[in-house]
């Protein structure tokens, strides 16, 4: 017996994502998820031409037309980005209609029973017990932290705008005034606002094997604010981050960061989940050879950068902003365009100094499946 056409495993961004839009193709949608009501906290955004026509302006918290990167000098980026009010994106994935199962997965694609027609369906071990068969499966519930994972970490706090001096958006803010020694592994502010009177102020570390611990990006923050002439009370509201930027595997029964859709050189997911949940509902591929073969590059540059001292860092953006924004565009979001990422990356390279890239010369070497 099929319970549902499609079968979720995770309500956060992605499953939700996928829930939504197979519900609105008029499937049956179960989805599992062991607190299928908890409400996000975490902050998200996206570049606006990222996203599909479907989601809806009223879900931004706020649009910035030119956010700035700061390196050795102050950039402009010639995009618009977008922040999300989080509760609005929750709710605005309407899961009306869907099967809500409040309970863990223990085994995804358990033998289940026949349809009569030799053919197994995939199926769903709950943690309860039950097996449930469905027309088909998608892991979407993340990935597991682990030692062997380059991750992402952050600590920001949420200030008046009316304290905040300096531009409303910095996408990554490299001056050097947090307090960091050369030598220590390098972070960057991040400041975006958050709604019409609030910004977040965060210091992240971009990824690292091991990361930088919240508390330490915490003193730099501090002391970068204060700085800045801004002391911090203790009582503003916090947001701590930490995540995987890799582990994810290209797999047509996987989506969102299970399913490699993580960029591992941004941490960004929920644009690219928001813009594939159509093609994924409908039963189609998103992981052409283009595709595959961008991720390996992707994953390449996520080894350059953990490869790179932690001075050359900040150089290494310095050089990245230097690019077209065709280029920008290309190695930031055009997950399936193998010319775009291959043309920026050649370009990126070139406009290294020397003594970078004979750092990443090493690093960025393909393994054997991913140059054929």
């Amino acid at each position: 017996m099929v319970t549902s056409d499609l079968l979720i495993c995770g309500a956060g961004p992605s499953g939700r994502a996928l829930a939504h839009r197979a519900l609105a193709q008029g499937q049956t949608v179960t989805v599992i998820d062991p607190q299928p009501e908890r409400r996000w906290t975490a902050t998200y955004a996206a570049w606006a031409d990222e996203l599909p026509e479907w989601v809806s302006e009223r879900v931004f918290a706020a649009a910035v037309d030119n956010p700035v990167a700061w390196t050795s000098h102050r950039v402009e980026l010639a995009r618009r980005y977008v922040v999300f009010d989080t509760a609005n994106l929750q709710d605005s994935l309407d899961l009306s209609g869907a099967r809500i199962i409040r309970d863990r997965v223990a085994e995804i694609d358990a033998p289940s029973r026949s349809t009569g027609h030799g053919i197994d369906l995939p199926s769903v071990r709950l943690a309860s017990g039950p097996t449930l068969p469905a027309g088909r499966v998608i892991d979407a519930r993340g990935i597991a932290r682990s030692p062997a994972l380059a991750e992402q970490t952050a600590y920001g706090v949420i200030v008046d705008r009316a304290r905040w001096t300096g531009e409303d958006t910095l996408f990554m803010d490299w001056r050097p005034d947090n307090g960091a020694k050369p030598e220590e592994p390098p972070s960057f502010l991040y400041t975006i606002p958050v709604s019409a009177d609030s910004v977040l102020l965060e210091e992240t570390c971009l990824a690292g094997r091991p990361a930088l611990d919240p508390a330490v990006l915490r003193e730099r923050l501090e002391h970068r604010l204060r700085s800045r002439g801004i002391d911090l009370t203790g009582t503003e509201q916090v947001e701590r981050v930490r995540f995987p930027v890799q582990g994810g595997r290209p797999h047509d029964r996987r989506f969102g960061a299970a399913g490699a859709l993580t960029h591992p050189a941004t941490g960004y997911s929920v644009a690219t989940a928001l813009r594939t949940a159509d093609t994924v509902a409908a039963g189609d591929t998103i992981w052409p050879a283009s595709a595959r073969a961008v991720h390996a590059l992707r994953a390449a540059g996520l080894r350059a950068l953990l490869a790179l001292p932690p001075h050359e860092i900040p150089a290494f953006f310095d050089a990245f902003f230097t690019l077209s924004p065709h280029s920008q565009r290309a190695y930031l979001s055009g997950r399936d365009d193998l010319p775009g990422t291959i043309t920026a990356m050649t370009a990126l390279f070139a406009a290294l100094p020397w003594r970078i890239r004979r750092t990443l010369v090493g690093a960025v070497a393909l393994p054997q499946p991913a140059r054929r």
